[in-house]
């Protein structure tokens, strides 16, 4: 399955370095002039630039590592070429809270898993994926030994989540799944299992199944 990294900011980024060292291929894509094609040229052949379009004709499984509202706006403005693809959410709906921290841009009670849910047009599947954790702990918690760290996902469809589950694999994370997009809250910034929420960390498998 081919799969595409559409936004190469800090998120963005790590999840294609990621994918890369774990010996996948990947199709990246960003509004931005250059990073796509830079990116690309530092790949060494393992990622190929595209334009957000063409990323998300090919891929079977697409990242959309941007902000939530832009997810959005991509899902509104590419729903016609959406079908039968699996679309993977990493967002997290914060914003600047004044005080220098963040707070969230939705109501409490709701999540931008199941927000975009409910905007995909039929035969998309959802993953909840690669947004539990910083781009740093990304990065330097890949391929830990002797025991993996987890990287938590939420699907309705289990062959969508078990594809992604590859993808948490090849990047160096162990994959738990926490249920279906209804779970997604528990994954986003001040959820129980975010590394900025109760959890507070990056967690091993065994670790993990106190809070599952």
């Amino acid at each position: 399955m081919k799969t595409a990294i559409i936004g190469l900011g800090n998120i963005g980024r790590q999840v294609a370095l990621g994918l890369i060292a774990g010996g996948e291929s990947v199709i990246v894509a960003d509004h931005g002039p250059n990073k796509a094609s830079d990116f690309a040229k530092a790949s060494k052949g393992k990622a190929q630039a595209v334009s957000v379009a063409t990323a998300i004709e090919d891929a079977d499984i697409i990242v959309l590592a941007v902000y939530f509202n832009a997810i959005k706006e991509l899902l509104a403005e590419y729903r016609g070429k959406l079908a039968g693809k699996i679309v993977v959410d990493p967002s997290n709906p914060v914003g600047p809270n004044g005080s220098g921290g963040f707070k969230k841009t939705i109501p409490q009670d709701q999540s931008s898993g199941e927000m975009l849910a409910s905007l995909l047009p039929t035969g998309t599947r959802l993953v909840k994926a690669f947004g539990t954790v910083s781009a740093g702990s990304l990065k330097t918690g890949a391929r830990h030994t002797p025991d993996p760290y987890v990287l938590f996902y939420a699907s309705d469809d289990r062959d969508a989540g078990n594809a992604v589950a590859e993808l948490i694999k090849a990047s160096g994370f162990a994959p738990v799944r926490v249920g279906g997009i209804n779970q997604s809250i528990r994954l986003e910034v001040f959820g129980e299992l975010h590394e900025f929420g109760k959890l507070g960390k990056l967690v091993t498998a065994n670790e993990a199944s106190a809070f599952v």
